[in-house]
């Protein structure tokens, strides 16, 4: 993601450097040719917030949280409680969500980013907290109405060190409520499993 965006800040920087010196005289800044006016303008449409900016800005707000996870397959869940805040950062382009909870009765943080990329069409997220130092990244979509999204995510296992898949779904189940599941792969490798639910449910 770092070298995506440096390569953004290169490109509008190249452009901005192609356009020929300021005029000596009254110093104004002379019209770009259709090409440098082209390459602007795709930049510019990238990067401008849409509907699906302004449907993710519908859900800041304050959350209570009820949580369960799961260790194998068909087993009794642990359930925690918790609390999450949820902002837009970047003038609108950024959902920054805030969890404070326990995890199996651990103190836990995180932190999601969640945006809508438009030259990809995808909606994406990076996660951290306070039981790793690596990150979860994903890419999803969402329907029409933002009442239901699905992502695939990927992080790195510390029990294979490999790469491992999680698929993620998140429903709204009532005008206040939204639930979040997260599925991963058996311990047994015989498929996938539910490890994580989470009922979001706004103050």
């Amino acid at each position: 993601m770092f070298r995506k965006s440096a390569g953004f800040v290169l490109t509008v920087a190249a452009v901005l450097l192609a356009v020929p010196a300021l005029g000596q005289d009254g110093g104004e800044m002379p019209e770009m040719t259709p090409e440098q006016k082209e390459m602007m303008d795709k930049y510019v449409k990238a990067g401008t917030p849409g509907p699906q900016h302004e449907a993710l800005a519908k859900s800041v707000g304050s959350y209570e949280l009820k949580v369960k996870s799961w260790h194998e397959p068909g087993g009794p869940p642990v359930e925690d409680t918790g609390f999450a805040n949820r902002t837009m950062k970047l003038d609108g382009r950024v959902l920054v969500e805030e969890v404070t909870s326990t995890m199996t009765g651990t103190p836990f943080t995180g932190q999601l980013m969640m945006g809508f990329d438009n030259v990809t069409g995808q909606y994406w997220g990076v996660w951290v907290d306070s039981m790793s130092t690596g990150m979860m990244v994903s890419e999803g979509t969402c329907d029409d109405t933002h009442e239901s999204c699905t992502f695939t995510g990927t992080y790195n296992d510390p029990l294979t060190g490999q790469p491992t898949k999680t698929r993620m779904v998140s429903r709204r189940t009532g005008p206040t409520t939204e639930t979040f599941e997260m599925y991963g792969p058996a311990p047994d490798g015989s498929g996938e499993m539910k490890m994580m639910e989470m009922v979001y449910t706004k103050k």
